[in-house]
């Protein structure tokens, strides 16, 4: 019978394409990982790795293997989740993912509601971008991703992976109080501050605006919402932002809706094999309670 953590290493293998890669996310060191994996293959007898410039790549029957690699884990998974969704008390750790505005709006009163009623359950969370973090969340590195779609943007799908709705986000032009913009059409000769380059946000909002009739000047670029809110705010520039970020909070200048009135969908994500487990259903549970 093949050794079960050697079979987890050529999956990750498999997921993340490097050793070193594969080092990094479970704490071993490269040659570990590669000892451990000529084991497996001595095992498994036939050849699992071949050189490919200075990384390794898979043989198609190190590819097999990997997949049922991955069947093997998630019936692992599952069926302790299973055993653990039979005890009375949510424990243990949760490891959750999620996106700026997500975070300021949801994440104070979720982890209030997680300490009142699930002491025991340990939250640990990171600030991730949302594509990213749900390749991550099917590869075990989170148990829980709120994730972000915008309108015609589906983000890319992870076999495995539970999704759920938990808000649909209107989006709006925020523009500084005094600038007598009135429509995003108005906005044509103002300074933007967008997201950089290649994020969904950043490529929906362009294209509302040239659908609108203009090319945005985008002068300013920051991943960060919270500048962009400054900006607008001080008068420095109009933004394309969801009404999330004004949660608890007066929005500065004011807001314009565009045509059609668009939403972003907000969802949480977690591995199917995983999703019965009882801390994470009460995290997921918490999240939906805040968004409400």
């Amino acid at each position: 019978m093949y050794d079960v953590r050697r079979l987890r290493l050529l999956k990750e293998l498999a997921d993340r394409g490097t050793l070193a890669e594969v080092a990094a996310a479970l704490n071993f060191s490269p040659s570990s990982v590669s000892q451990q994996l000529a084991l497996l293959e001595r095992e498994v007898g036939v050849p699992l790795l071949v050189p490919s410039g200075r990384r390794v790549a898979l043989t198609p029957e190190a590819q097999t293997l990997a997949d049922r690699a991955g069947e093997v884990l998630s019936l692992l998974e599952r069926t302790e989740s299973e055993i653990a969704a039979r005890t009375v008390t949510a424990s243990g750790t949760v490891r959750l993912a999620i996106f700026q505005s997500a975070a300021l709006a949801l994440l104070p009163q979720t982890l209030t509601l997680m300490s009142a009623e699930h002491p025991q359950v340990r939250v640990e969370v990171v600030q991730h971008e949302p594509e990213a973090a749900l390749r991550r969340t099917a590869t075990r590195d989170f148990d829980l991703v709120v994730a972000e779609e915008y309108p015609g943007h589906a983000t890319a799908w992870h076999e495995g992976l539970d999704r759920r709705a938990l808000v649909d986000d209107p989006l709006r032009v925020a523009v500084p109080a005094d600038s007598g913009i009135t429509a995003l059409a108005g906005a044509a000769d103002a300074a933007w501050v967008l997201e950089p380059r290649g994020a969904a946000s950043r490529h929906w909002a362009e294209q509302q605006c040239r659908l609108a009739g203009f090319e945005p000047d985008v002068r300013y670029e920051s991943a960060d919402l919270e500048v962009h809110m400054r900006l607008v705010e001080s008068g420095n520039a109009v933004a394309m932002l969801p009404d999330l970020v004004w949660s608890g909070r007066a929005a500065p200048g004011r807001t314009i809706a565009p045509e059609g009135d668009p939403q972003r969908r907000i969802f949480t994500a977690a591995r199917t094999s995983a999703a019965a487990r009882p801390a994470v259903a009460a995290l997921r549970a918490a999240l939906e309670a805040a968004a409400s």
